[in-house]
């Protein structure tokens, strides 16, 4: 008898980000597409500033961390029972979020 697929707990899609503009202007009376040059302006700087600093916070919703991974080396290594060939991989930076409290606590 062969196992059946997991449900996912929420089949919901995320907002978009003209959803979001959407919500932005009627809870601020702004434009919508001042909402929208806001948002593409907050991604531009959250950007700059993990590149910058490794770590910026975004206040009461999520805190976004560069993390290193190493590097893996070469070799045998064993999957599922089997002996596989693995390939080298490089090291390289990887880009993480954290919620924080408040909205851990909300949800």
């Amino acid at each position: 008898m062969a196992p059946k697929a997991m449900k996912s707990m929420i089949s919901a899609k995320s907002i978009t980000k003209g959803a979001l503009a959407e919500a932005l202007s009627t809870a601020t009376e702004l434009k919508k597409s001042e909402c929208m040059k806001i948002i593409t302006s907050l991604a531009e700087v959250v950007t700059a500033e993990v590149q910058k600093m490794g770590k910026v916070t975004l206040p009461g919703i999520c805190m976004v961390k560069t993390r290193l991974k190493p590097a893996t080396k070469a070799g045998k290594r064993e999957i599922f029972g089997k002996v596989v060939m693995v390939k080298a991989k490089p090291a390289k930076t990887i880009v993480k979020a954290y919620p924080v409290s408040a909205l851990k606590k909300a949800v």
